[in-house]
């Protein structure tokens, strides 16, 4: 990716949950929807990307689009009537010329193979269900190593982080020795 390259993630919600029985078997939808939100918020600070999870809401009793920024990810429910994936194809259709000027990596998850070429159609990169699963296990393991602490003992003085050429300099000073 070239420096300054922001990138951008595009989530077809359901179809991700539909691709993950792991979050969605043998629970309520609105579990489902709640986790998937809590991993992909997690997943974008690992990346540092930002995140646009689309929840369709064609065959529900909302009336209006409601969008929720949560940092770097934004939840979208569309309104009645409309689909996720006309959604998300207006979303590619407003930074296909960013991504045409190479200012950004857009990149659609979904499983939906002719959402999957639409969206490729118009710049986007797909991405399926199962690699952004495999992705977002791949950022927690390494989210999770990075967290680790670096010193095997709970307590730790500053002295033990100061280079040793530094130290040396600071203990000759305390002896006295210039």
């Amino acid at each position: 990716m070239a420096a300054g390259k922001k990138r951008l993630l595009i989530v077809d919600g359901y179809n991700v949950l539909g691709a993950w029985p792991e979050l969605s078997k043998g629970r309520p939808l609105a579990d489902a929807r709640d986790d998937l939100i809590r991993r992909l918020h997690d997943y974008a600070g690992y990346t540092g990307q930002r995140v646009i999870l689309v929840f369709d809401a064609w065959q529900s009793d909302r009336l209006a689009r409601s969008e929720e920024d949560h940092g770097l990810l934004q939840v979208v429910f569309t309104s009645k009537g409309e689909m996720a994936d006309h959604y998300i194809e207006r979303l590619c259709d407003e930074y296909a010329r960013k991504v045409e000027l190479g200012r950004l990596e857009l990149r659609v998850a979904t499983s939906d193979g002719v959402e999957q070429t639409v969206v490729m159609g118009r710049g986007a990169v797909r991405l399926s269900s199962r690699e952004l699963i495999r992705e977002i296990g791949q950022s927690r393991s390494a989210g999770a190593a990075y967290a680790k602490p670096a010193f095997k003992s709970a307590r730790s003085t500053i002295m033990e982080r100061v280079p040793e050429e530094v130290r040396l300099q600071l203990e000759k000073l305390r002896r006295g020795e210039n």
